[in-house]
């Protein structure tokens, strides 16, 4: 049995206040769950002040990027190392609006997903198609070359330290969502894929979320899927309303 996974991306929202207060009640709503892993992604500002409320708790917080190299004179970036300082134990690479607003190519995320695993963060790899590759019918295509791109050089004794998240880029923020039955079909690529890379019981055990506008009114049947382990969650993980209706999907 793979523990489901719901984590919150907050993206460039909140103030280091609001960050704080939502944490607060996160973790006080969530103290009794143990079916499931809670991870939270906030700015980079807010991460020391989150660190402090869900310290000694089940929730995760990780870090919405990284940079590729270690340390060093350059400038405005955020290194893994200083990630773990501050409390991370993920980070978020290969986010669709990193690659898009970012140009973030696939030898930028595989050199950020070694230099996070080097230092001993959790790596949650953000893999998905455009409306136009997925009209052209090549969102397969598109998904494997993200994941094999990836994973150049990442030892399968590392696997336990990685996660995959599903984001169609055409279902991020505009209220569309994958049916339950195509985004499984993607995530049965994406585990064949990483059999062929690594092996079956290898993949077996990777956790692979959805994300693309999940809501309270969604989540329960996307779960349902087999190969469906979890949200990767934007605009619903900013209110605690939707998002305890999230991790409480089957209660």
């Amino acid at each position: 049995m793979r523990t489901p996974v719901i984590a919150a991306n907050w993206k460039m929202n909140l103030t280091i206040d609001e960050a704080v207060t939502l944490a607060q009640k996160i973790t006080t709503s969530t103290a009794d769950i143990a079916d499931k892993e809670i991870i939270l992604f906030p700015s980079f500002l807010q991460i020391p002040a989150v660190s402090d409320i869900i310290k000694n708790t089940n929730i995760g917080l990780g870090g919405q990027n990284v940079y590729f190299e270690g340390i060093g004179a350059y400038t405005g970036e955020i290194a893994g190392y200083q990630l773990k300082d501050a409390g991370c134990t993920h980070v978020l690479i290969g986010h669709s609006e990193r690659r898009h607003y970012f140009h973030e190519d696939y030898e930028t995320v595989n050199k950020k997903i070694l230099q996070a695993l080097a230092c001993n963060l959790k790596v949650m790899l953000c893999v998905g198609e455009s409306l136009e590759e997925r009209e052209n019918g090549v969102t397969e295509m598109v998904v494997v070359d993200e994941l094999e791109s990836a994973f150049q050089d990442v030892g399968i004794n590392k696997l336990q330290e990685l996660y995959i998240a599903y984001e169609p880029i055409w279902a991020i923020g505009t209220g569309k969502t994958a049916t339950p039955k195509d985004a499984n079909h993607v995530h049965k690529i994406i585990r064949k894929t990483l059999t062929r890379i690594f092996n079956e019981e290898a993949a077996g055990q990777m956790r692979i979320l959805y994300g693309g506008s999940v809501k309270p009114d969604n989540i329960k049947s996307l779960m349902q899927q087999e190969d469906i382990d979890g949200a990767l969650v934007g605009g619903a993980s900013l209110l605690l309303e939707s998002f305890l209706s999230l991790v409480n999907y089957n209660r």
